[in-house]
């Protein structure tokens, strides 16, 4: 019986060895990973190390995004006890400026979970107060701090539809920060400390750091000299037509860069959830249980690039592609000619001219300088006919996005935006001729008025030019792409020809701008589907005729004032834009001897000089001199030299210490001549700049002045006086019947 027992509990005893051999196998060998990385977990402190976004330029470098160092406090509740917590919320309060009671209910309150957070985004200045606090009060590992980011928008305003905004997390919420998202958004690092048998963080020698990866820099095409032009023109004409939007583009003709791109009313990226004034008196007028939805609405109104996402009747600009086409097709020959009557029939469908009595015989530079709409009727359906006339819009790219590397780009949706060929109707056709309805958005119509002054060449729209690393080394270069060859080179200068016409003679004399060659082409259209009668006023241009290298689109939408002619109120507009970006661009101006002979002239400089000598040499260059004071010497001029002024303008001498003249008066100068408004400056001791279209004198009046009327200024003062034509409409009327 012993000798049985002895070898049962051997069997047993290798059974049970067995068994023990077994699990130390399943769990080396089965389970080894798992236990392992449950163990690290246990023995290892992981903090992830934020990466840090990449940095948005604009083409030369300057900082439109960028991401600085913030830090984010937080405590562990469950090592919080009543010894300690006093100090921690008296502690936090006082550098944080928070309410210590609120603090201590909810430590108390979540005492059971070991992370709180008590505040982010603060800056260097507290973080150093709150480890001194932590190192003081012996807090490690109770209050903590974490390494942070914020992302910040150093011009507010200035690009923001474009660049978008980040939200709460980091993550790209709108425009560029949304569409390059990953590319913005770098590798996170870690640091990885050991810890002892209490959980507690072990000596530095056990600590091991990966370094975070900042994420790649985009590049824009975006100049920011060119963006603030543009705002600032939209800005102005905004407020003075009380329009309801107003949109603008700068693009390079030859390669398809966006240089500048801007809707108004826009937003602060900084802080996008804030609406304008305007848009809260709006949403509080609704019912209340209507707001939210209403909130929701404007911010998405606010933060959306209209450019590429809103459609919009073109109107007349669109005359330009229907020309094109037909001269491209050879269904017309360029000494094409018509009588128009001021009306047109097709199918029992009459069409009128904005012109009731006619224009008379035309020419096809004619029918683009006088807008006119009985001739465009007649090309439509008696040469491109609707075959043709689809062939181009499709070729124009109306039919289909542009491509651009912006995210919401609308989408051209057959017999929604434009009509489906096999439906497409000669009434369909007649109005299609004139710009009425078929609807694009705005990028795709400065995109199609650049191929027709690109030798016919369609470009693919883009924003970014490159992306670099941190060490500004490129990583990516993005290429013009060419989409497809439109028209040829030969009808792309003869339209260029017509389009300058329109500038020089036609409606749109108020983009003149002197000493550059300006082609272009205005429109007017009424948007369909509203109670009232309201407009979309536009203007499309390229510079310079002769070989142009830059666009400008602009569109007032709604204008509620009493113009609302494409050719009065944008393309006065649009000449602001290039006055301003052509000189910057370096394209010299080159002026004819009229313009010279019109043009004001810098001011000598005559300080020093005796006062007779001085007044002498100023009035046989035809200025009209004052001297204040009777000194023998000019100890100052204004305006001072090397400022340009008019022709017979006035310069103020002060030859006295201590004497000054009485302040001058700036005259209302609106609605007057360039004569006129010359003749009140002299009278009342200023001089004035001339802006804007001065080939019409007899029609061109003054409409705004740098100067508000009734200012007090010094004598001599150069008032900046903006002129344009009232009489440059287009066809305002252009839906006949």
């Amino acid at each position: 019986m012993a000798k049985r027992g002895v070898v049962v509990l051997l069997v047993m005893a290798f059974l049970l060895i067995g068994v023990c051999w077994g699990r130390v196998a399943y769990i080396a060998l089965i389970k080894g990973d798992e236990y392992k990385t449950k163990a690290e977990t246990q023995q290892l402190s992981v903090t992830t190390v934020n990466a840090t976004r990449g940095t948005i330029y604009d083409r030369n470098m300057n900082v439109l995004a960028q991401s600085a160092a913030v830090w984010l406090v937080h405590v562990n509740p469950s090592k919080v006890d009543n010894e300690n917590r006093e100090v921690i919320c008296n502690g936090l309060a006082e550098i944080l400026g928070l309410d210590a009671a609120v603090l201590r209910e909810k430590l108390i309150a979540n005492a059971a979970y070991g992370y709180l957070e008590v505040k982010d985004e603060i800056e260097y200045e507290q973080k150093t107060k709150i480890q001194e606090f932590i190192n003081n009060e012996d807090l490690y590992g109770i209050v903590n701090i974490d390494p942070d980011t914020i992302r910040y928008y150093p011009n507010g305003n200035l690009c923001s539809t474009i660049i978008g905004f980040t939200g709460k997390d980091d993550d790209g919420l709108a425009g560029i920060e949304y569409y390059y998202d990953d590319e913005l958004t770098g590798t996170d690092g870690r640091i990885v400390t050991a810890k002892d048998g209490s959980q507690q963080p072990m000596p530095d020698q056990f600590m091991t750091t990966y370094d975070a990866q900042q994420g790649a820099s985009p590049v824009l095409t975006i100049d920011s000299e060119i963006q603030t032009i543009l705002e600032s023109a939209l800005q102005t004409a905004l407020i003075e037509n009380d329009a309801q939007n107003v949109y603008g583009v700068v693009m390079d003709i030859k390669t398809g860069a966006i240089l500048g791109m801007a809707n108004l009313p826009n937003y602060d990226p900084n802080d996008p959830y804030t609406l304008t004034a305007e848009m809260i008196a709006e949403i509080e007028a609704k019912p209340e249980e209507e707001q939210n939805e209403a909130f929701v609405e404007k911010q998405n109104e606010l933060w959306r690039n209209k450019l590429i996402t809103d459609f919009y009747e073109p109107g007349s600009v669109a005359k330009v592609f229907l020309v094109a086409s037909a001269l491209e097709e050879g269904v017309i020959s360029a000494d094409e000619t018509y009588e128009c009557e001021g009306r047109i029939t097709v199918n029992d469908r009459n069409v009128k001219d904005y012109n009731p009595v006619g224009h008379g015989l035309e020419t096809l530079e004619d029918l683009l300088v006088n807008s006119c709409n009985t001739f465009s009727v007649h090309i439509a359906t008696e040469h491109l006919k609707k075959d043709l006339f689809n062939k181009y819009f499709q070729a124009f790219g109306f039919t289909e996005r542009t491509g651009i590397d912006l995210p919401g780009e609308g989408d051209p949706i057959e017999g929604v935006m434009y009509h489906a060929p096999e439906t497409f109707t000669t009434s369909n056709l007649v109005s299609c001729s004139f710009g009425q309805s078929f609807t694009i958005t705005p990028l795709q119509m400065i995109t199609a008025i650049s191929c027709v002054a690109n030798d016919g060449k369609l470009m693919t729209p883009y924003i970014v030019d490159r992306f670099v690393d941190e060490q500004g080394n490129t990583v990516v270069q993005n290429e013009p792409v060419v989409r497809r060859q439109v028209i040829s080179p030969s009808t792309s200068e003869k339209m260029l020809t017509y389009m300058e016409q329109v500038i020089l003679r036609g409606t749109g004399t108020n983009a003149y701008v002197p000493g550059y060659r300006i082609a272009g082409k205005t429109g007017t259209s009424e948007k369909l589907g509203k109670k009232e009668k309201v407009y979309i006023a536009s203007f499309a241009g390229v510079a310079p005729a002769d070989d142009p290298s830059v666009a400008v689109l602009i569109l007032i939408d709604e204008p509620g004032g009493v113009n609302y002619s494409g050719g009065v109120i944008a393309s006065p507009v649009g000449g602001q834009v290039f006055e301003k970006i052509l000189p910057y661009l370096g394209i010299e101006p080159v002026y004819t001897e009229e313009e010279l002979n019109n043009m004001s002239s810098p001011t000598p400089e005559v300080v020093g000089l005796q006062t007779a000598e001085a007044e002498q040499q100023l009035q046989n260059k035809g200025y009209e001199v004052r001297v204040i004071g009777d000194g023998e010497k000019v100890l100052s001029q204004s305006p001072e030299a090397g400022r340009s002024i008019m022709d017979e303008g006035i310069i103020i001498l002060y030859t006295q210490e201590g004497v000054t003249s009485a302040k001058a008066t700036v005259p209302d100068f609106s609605g007057m001549t360039v004569g006129e408004a010359n003749y009140y400056a002299s009278q009342n001791g200023l001089n004035i700049k001339i802006t804007g279209s001065t080939l019409m004198t007899n029609a061109v009046k003054a409409y705004r002045q740098s100067e508000a009327a009734g200012t007090q200024v010094e004598p001599g003062t150069i008032v900046t006086v903006y002129f344009r034509s009232d009489e440059a409409n287009d066809d305002v009327v252009a839906q006949g019947q």
